[in-house]
């Protein structure tokens, strides 16, 4: 008889990165060096943003979300990764397993529609320019980012309170480096059609529509640039949109084949390879390209390190 509702598993097993033993330290170095990257350089952008009073603006109230967004997403799961690397015990506890994945699920989701919000703001400033100030106003841009948080949380919630009534009687293994839906999904001995209904159609939704914004706003900003008669113009609306969109297809082309393409049967090396893009490789583009490459952004660095210089 199946016991409902009820967990016989106390801990799961992180099986991993697929790593030989004599290249562990090599790759504890690189994800360290990476992840450190990652944090200093997102909260360096949210310092400059905070003391800069020319950064706030929509797009850098929009940014310093992201940054933060970005920590925590490599915060959940790069530090337990680093840790089971050079431990030989990968264990983590049930209730830290469910805790991890309802903030990571948060976290993605944040993720993208900020980015959304972030496109949106920038179609604004490019496509109608004179309307910019009383469009984008503090109100609106409050209003998104809060928006973001609430849908975000609820998203969460909902698949972790699904995924807390299924039963886990077999194996406990889960073939990746932190707990994720689906591989937790895999293990579970209840039945998941629920759960997997549930990812296609509200998880699809909340999927398309930022993307359909992002894409629709950038499409329109596209218009817009080849309309511009300036060359200078048009070559920095298009590599500004180029470096934008090449973090877009990185985040959603491995959230999409993890989630929608990636079969509930079966796992693989390349659900680890996606699972590295977004919680490691993509928080760590994002301060290079959304800031560090912009104009403002150094001028606000360099104001900061003069100030510090004259207190020596």
């Amino acid at each position: 008889v199946r016991r409902e509702n009820q967990s016989t598993v106390f801990e799961f097993l992180l099986l991993g990165l697929p790593i030989r033993p004599e290249h562990q330290n090599v790759f504890f170095t690189m994800f360290l060096a990476m992840y450190l990257t990652t944090v200093l350089g997102n909260l360096l952008i949210i310092l400059l943003i905070r003391l800069d009073p020319h950064l706030h603006t929509p797009m850098y109230f929009f940014l310093s979300h992201l940054a933060f967004s970005d920590i925590s997403l490599s915060s959940i799961t790069v530090p337990k990764m680093l840790m089971n690397i050079q431990a030989q015990h990968h264990s983590i506890s049930y209730k830290g397993c469910i805790s991890q994945m309802y903030f990571f699920i948060l976290f993605v989701c944040l993720d993208n529609f900020l980015l959304a919000a972030m496109a949106y703001d920038r179609y604004v400033a490019i496509c109608h320019p004179l309307h910019y100030i009383t469009v984008m106003r503090e109100e609106l841009c409050v209003c998104l980012v809060a928006g973001s948080w609430f849908f975000s949380c609820v998203h969460a919630l909902l698949h972790t309170l699904l995924l807390i009534q299924l039963s886990f009687c077999a194996s406990n293994t889960v073939p990746n480096f932190f707990c994720d839906l689906t591989a937790l999904l895999k293990l579970s001995c209840s039945d998941i059609s629920l759960n997997k209904l549930v990812i296609f159609t509200e998880g699809g939704l909340l999927f398309i529509l930022p993307l359909s914004s992002i894409m629709g706003s950038y499409i329109l900003i596209g218009r817009t640039a080849l309309k511009a008669p300036s060359t200078k113009r048009f070559i920095k609306t298009f590599s500004t949109c180029g470096s934008h969109l090449l973090v877009v297809s990185l985040y959603y082309g491995t959230l999409a084949g993890e989630y929608f393409f990636s079969s509930f049967q079966n796992s693989s090396d390349k659900d680890i390879v996606a699972s590295v893009i977004y919680t490691v490789v993509t928080p760590l583009l994002n301060p290079f390209i959304y800031s560090l490459r912009n104009s403002d952004i150094k001028q606000a660095l360099e104001i900061v390190v003069t100030k510090i210089n004259c207190f020596k």
